[in-house]
């Protein structure tokens, strides 16, 4: 159970990660920061966490 999580965390950051660092090359190029793309993929990351425990809440009732 620990392992499905830390694989859904590692996997979230990268996606927010990659993405983020994507749009910010194609609309900002020479702008981007290590610490813009890991700060915004963090935030995307602890969405996306923040969502499945409310998930998790309403499902039980």
């Amino acid at each position: 159970m620990i392992l499905r999580e830390l694989f859904i965390a590692v996997l979230a950051f990268s996606a927010f990660a990659s993405a983020v660092a994507a749009y910010l090359f194609v609309f900002h190029p020479a702008t981007a920061s290590l610490k813009e793309v890991l700060s915004t993929a963090f935030a995307g990351m602890v969405g996306v966490f923040v969502g499945r425990w409310i998930e998790r809440r309403m499902a039980r009732g």
